[in-house]
């Protein structure tokens, strides 16, 4: 019988943003890297920096800023509920996260609702609105 394989003591930041889901493949986590967008323990890294069980990290994805505690490892991408056991939101993140979701459901950014290129109704109604 082989010997079960023990949880990793450290990992690659990249590969633990994949894991954790907070980025679909590890070619975005690295480019969210190298672009600045993650910070550990307060300072950029590169994507094969080492990660291990206690470090802070700091997110920008999109208009969404995260702050996490790092509290598990794992070399597999799992279902979602098990992996947001991997991390600890801490109360600062998730209290501003919720006011600018709160913010933006009640003012909406103009042209959030508009979805892909004009119908030919839309576009008839855009080119008489700019012939004057």
């Amino acid at each position: 019988m082989p010997p079960a394989k023990l949880p990793p003591d450290r990992m690659r930041i990249d590969k633990w943003l994949w894991a954790a889901r907070f980025y679909k493949t590890r070619s975005l986590a690295t480019q969210a890297i190298d672009g600045g967008h993650v910070k550990l323990n307060g300072t950029t890294v590169k994507p094969a920096r080492e990660l291990r069980v206690g470090d802070t990290l700091e997110l920008a994805i999109g208009d969404t800023n995260w702050t996490l505690v790092v509290q598990g490892l794992n070399e597999q991408r799992r279902p979602a509920p098990e992996a947001r056991q991997l991390y600890e939101e801490t109360q600062e993140s998730s209290e501003r996260r919720a006011a600018e979701q709160e913010t933006r459901r009640l003012a909406p950014v103009p042209g959030s609702d508009l979805r892909g290129r004009p119908t030919k109704k839309a576009r008839r109604q855009i080119k008489g609105f700019n012939e004057f």
